[in-house]
């Protein structure tokens, strides 16, 4: 967010201190951390209408810029669109996954994923040490070519949404 903005004055607009102030806030948020403002609270603000204010459409075009700022500052679980998420409901998911089997095709070891995945419920109920997003990442396994092999594509797909679901916890 451009804070060297000069806003237009207007002959009804919004109350120059409480927009000032707003921008005050919202610039040591972003640059120092400071007053915990969201982008619900910027959101959430009304101005009063006065003689020589700023310019509505300014206003709202600035403020709109900087709640795009501040959700992308925001911590991953707490960024729009990323609910987070439930150890009950992950165990859930990850127990009830189903993965084609890969055929004539070199596919991930089943004995080697199912293990994994028994892994990060373990973590998840407690009773192992968790397992992070980037374990998820970076786990391998083997491939077979003869025997019971998982599709590769399936589960690493699979895993990609479950390091996402491992972050929003």
């Amino acid at each position: 967010m451009k804070t060297d903005t000069r806003l237009p004055v207007a002959l009804r607009g919004y109350d120059r201190a409480q927009v000032d102030t707003l921008l005050e806030r919202i610039t040591a948020t972003l640059r120092y951390g400071r007053w915990g403002l969201t982008a619900e609270h910027v959101r959430a603000t009304r101005f009063d209408i006065v003689l020589r204010g700023y310019d509505q459409r300014a206003v709202d075009d600035l403020l709109q810029e900087a709640i795009r700022e501040l959700q992308a500052a925001a911590p991953l679980g707490r960024r729009p669109g990323r609910p987070r998420v439930h150890s009950g409901w992950l165990i859930s998911w990850i127990q009830n996954v189903r993965f084609s089997g890969a055929g004539v095709r070199a596919g991930y070891d089943v004995r080697d994923v199912d293990g994994f995945l028994d892994r990060v419920v373990a973590g998840l109920r407690g009773i192992a040490p968790p397992l992070t997003a980037r374990d998820v990442r970076e786990c391998a396994f083997r491939t077979v070519r003869l025997g019971p092999g998982y599709d590769e594509g399936e589960v690493d797909r699979f895993l990609v949404q479950l390091a996402g679901a491992l972050e929003r916890r």
